[in-house]
C-alpha cells in the first residue's frame, strides 16, 4: 500500500477491529495525520488492484441488473479520467455533475478525485434558477449531466446572461452528456476508448479540495460547504463506524445522488469497509419492491431516511425474511414507534444517526450497544462533542476533527457563528443523559414557546406518528390572542384514512392521551408538507404561512376547541 494511505488504513482498520466494542474504538481512535493524500489513488485504486469482489451493484427496475468488480471499476474511472483530461478538465477547477444512481456517477466521482478536480454535486430535480445559482455561486467550469438534462443547463446558462449580462455569463468549458446524444455536448461514452492506465499529475495534498455542496436550504438560500480529500474520504470512518459494514457486505442506501448522504452511504463509508455498494432504480417507490429485493438479493445493511422507513412498516414486515445485518436510519430522527415495529418483525434495531453535510457522522448508535428510545446514541471516535448553554450541539475543534468542513466558501460573515470559539456550532438543539446519550429536540429556528413553555416540534410529531392514520407530520407555531402561541399540526395519512372531522376529533383525543396539556396540539390540518428538493421538511414555510394567517379557516383545518 502507497505510504500517504498507510495511516488512514491504521486508523480504518482498528474501527474494523473494534466494530462492536464502543469503548476500546473510542479511546484507541485518532485521526490520521496527513499531508498528501488522494483516496481514489492511495487507497481505492491499490485496494482495487487484481480485486475481483463486487464493487457496484445496480439493480434497474426492468430486472436489468450490472455488477462491476472492484478492479473492473478502477479502470473503467481511469479511462474516464483520461477522457476528462483530454475534453480540457484540470486540477481544482468545478465540475456539476448531475447524474442518477447509474454506473457513469461512480466512475465520474472516482475520475474527478484521481484528477484534482472539484465535484459539485446536483440532483436532476433542480430547475433552471436553481442550476443557474450553482453555475454562478460554484463558479462551475465544466458540466456533466444525463443527456435529458441538457436543455435544462441551457436554460441555466440563458438566465446568467440575463441577469448578469454577457460579459458576466458562467464559462462552460465541457458539457459532457451521459446515456445520449445532446448537440453541442461531448459524449460520456467516449471515454471508453482512452488507456485504462492513469498518471496523476502530480501529488495530491490533503487539504486539496474534492467537493463543493450547496445546502438543501430548508430556512435560507443555499450554503456552500466545501470538503477535502481528508475531510471526506478520511471523515466518514466515523460513518462506516456507525453503519457497522465490513469487507463482504452488501450495502443498500436508499439517496438520491446530489446530497451529501449519498457521499455518505453510498460511496465513501462502503468502500472504505471493502463493500458492496447497492442501488435499485425506480421510477415510483413501492415498499413492496424493496422488501423483495431486501431477500433476493441478500443485502446485508440497509440506510433509509425516515420517510421511507415509515412507509415500509405499512407492509407486513415478518412476511419477508431477509439477510440483514444492520439497519440505520439518518436525514431526520426515525420515531420511535417506527424503530419499535420493525424490531418486532425483523428482531433488528434500526440505529439512528447524526451528521450534516457539513461533517461527517458525529452522533449515533454504532452495533453492539443499548440504544436507548429516541436517543440517537453517543459521540462518534473522533469527535468530542458539547452541548452550549441552550443545548446547541456543538463540535469541539482542538483535536482538528477530519470529518469537518474548512469553512463555508463563499459566505465569510457566516464563518464566525458557525465556527466561533474553537467550536463548531451545528444549528440543532439535544438533551444529554448522564451516560452521554443525546436526544434530539429541534433545530434551534423551529423550537417555539407556546404560553412561555418551549415546544420541541420533533416531541409532538413522534406522538402524532404513532397514530397508524399519520405518515407524516410537520409541527410549528400558530399565533393565538391568548397563549401568543400554539403547537399546530400539518399532517400526511397514511392509505385507508380520510381527512375530516371525525379523523381530527380522534387525533385530538390521541395525543391528549400523550402529551402533557402545556405541550398538546391545539390545531391541525390535514394537507401535503412542503419539502426541499432533497425531501427535508421546509418547516420555515409552514411558520410564515401561520404569521400571515388572515384568520379564516382551511377545508380541512380544525381546533382543538371543536371537540369540547
Amino acid at each position: 500500500m502507497n505510504h500517504p494511505a498507510i495511516g488512514f488504513l491504521e486508523a480504518r482498520n482498528l474501527l474494523l477491529a473494534h466494530r462492536t466494542d464502543y469503548e476500546a474504538a473510542r479511546h484507541g481512535f485518532r485521526w490520521p495525520k496527513l499531508d498528501e493524500f488522494n483516496w481514489a489513488l492511495d487507497y481505492f485504486g491499490v485496494m482495487a488492484k487484481d480485486n475481483g469482489r463486487t464493487a457496484l451493484w445496480i439493480v434497474e427496475e426492468s430486472g436489468q441488473e450490472l455488477q462491476l468488480s472492484f478492479a473492473a471499476l478502477s479502470e473503467r474511472s481511469n479511462r474516464v479520467a483520461n477522457f476528462l483530461r483530454q475534453a480540457g478538465v484540470r486540477r481544482g477547477e468545478r465540475i456539476l455533475v448531475m447524474l442518477g444512481n447509474e454506473v457513469a456517477l461512480w466512475e465520474t466521482l472516482l475520475a474527478a478525485f484521481k484528477l484534482g478536480a472539484v465535484v459539485i454535486p446536483a440532483t436532476g430535480l433542480l430547475g433552471a434558477e436553481d442550476l443557474r445559482d450553482r453555475l454562478d455561486r460554484g463558479k462551475v467550469s465544466h458540466v456533466i449531466a444525463g443527456a435529458m438534462h441538457a436543455d435544462k443547463v441551457a436554460l441555466a446558462e440563458a438566465l446568467a446572461v440575463e441577469e448578469q449580462g454577457e460579459e458576466n455569463r458562467p464559462v462552460l468549458h465541457a458539457h459532457i452528456s451521459v446515456g445520449g446524444q445532446s448537440p453541442g455536448w461531448l459524449s460520456f461514452e467516449d471515454a471508453c476508448q482512452y488507456s485504462a492506465h492513469f498518471e496523476p499529475d502530480g501529488p495530491t495534498h490533503a487539504s486539496d479540495p474534492l467537493l463543493l455542496y450547496f445546502t438543501s436550504g430548508t430556512t435560507a438560500k443555499p450554503k456552500l460547504v466545501p470538503h477535502t480529500h481528508e475531510s471526506y474520504p478520511v471523515g466518514h470512518l466515523s460513518t462506516m463506524y456507525w453503519l457497522g459494514l465490513q469487507p463482504g457486505d452488501v450495502h443498500w442506501n436508499i439517496s438520491s445522488p446530489g446530497w451529501a448522504k449519498h457521499a455518505y452511504s453510498s460511496f465513501f463509508a462502503p468502500w472504505n469497509a471493502g463493500a458492496t455498494v447497492f442501488t435499485y432504480n425506480y421510477s415510483r417507490f413501492r415498499s413492496k419492491d424493496v422488501l423483495d429485493l431486501l431477500r433476493a438479493k441478500g443485502v446485508t445493511s440497509l440506510c433509509a431516511p425516515p420517510t421511507v422507513w415509515r412507509m415500509l412498516i405499512q407492509e407486513k414486515l415478518s412476511d419477508y425474511p431477509v439477510q440483514l445485518r444492520e439497519l440505520a436510519s439518518a436525514g431526520e430522527p426515525l420515531n420511535p414507534e417506527v424503530i419499535e415495529q420493525v424490531k418486532a418483525a425483523w428482531g433488528i434495531t434500526v440505529r439512528d444517526g447524526y451528521g450534516q453535510t457539513e461533517t461527517t457522522v458525529l452522533i449515533a448508535n454504532p452495533p453492539g450497544q443499548a440504544v436507548k428510545p429516541g436517543s440517537m446514541g453517543r459521540p462518534m471516535p473522533g469527535y468530542r462533542i458539547e452541548t452550549a448553554s441552550d443545548g446547541e450541539i456543538c463540535v469541539d475543534r482542538s483535536e482538528r476533527p477530519a470529518g469537518l468542513m474548512p469553512s463555508y466558501a463563499g459566505e465569510a460573515g457566516k464563518i464566525p457563528d458557525a465556527q466561533s470559539e474553537g467550536f463548531y456550532h451545528t444549528g440543532d438543539i439535544a438533551t444529554v443523559d448522564e451516560d452521554g446519550y443525546f436526544t434530539y429536540v429541534g433545530r434551534a429556528d423551529d423550537i417555539f414557546k407556546a404560553s412561555d413553555y418551549r415546544i420541541s416540534p420533533f416531541e409532538l410529531e413522534s406522538a402524532l406518528i404513532e397514530h397508524p392514520a399519520i405518515a407524516e407530520a410537520a409541527v410549528v407555531p400558530s399565533p393565538d390572542p391568548v397563549r401568543s402561541f400554539v403547537p399546530k399540526a400539518f399532517l400526511v395519512l397514511t392509505a385507508g384514512y380520510t381527512p375530516g372531522e371525525e379523523l381530527a376529533r380522534e387525533l385530538f383525543l390521541f395525543i391528549r392521551q400523550r402529551l402533557a396539556p402545556y405541550k398538546r396540539i391545539r390545531r391541525l390540518e390535514f394537507s401535503d408538507l412542503p419539502k426541499t428538493v432533497s425531501g427535508k421538511i421546509r418547516r420555515a414555510q409552514l411558520r410564515k404561512g401561520e404569521q400571515g394567517r388572515s384568520g379564516e379557516r382551511g377545508a380541512l383545518e380544525f381546533f382543538e376547541e371543536d371537540f369540547r
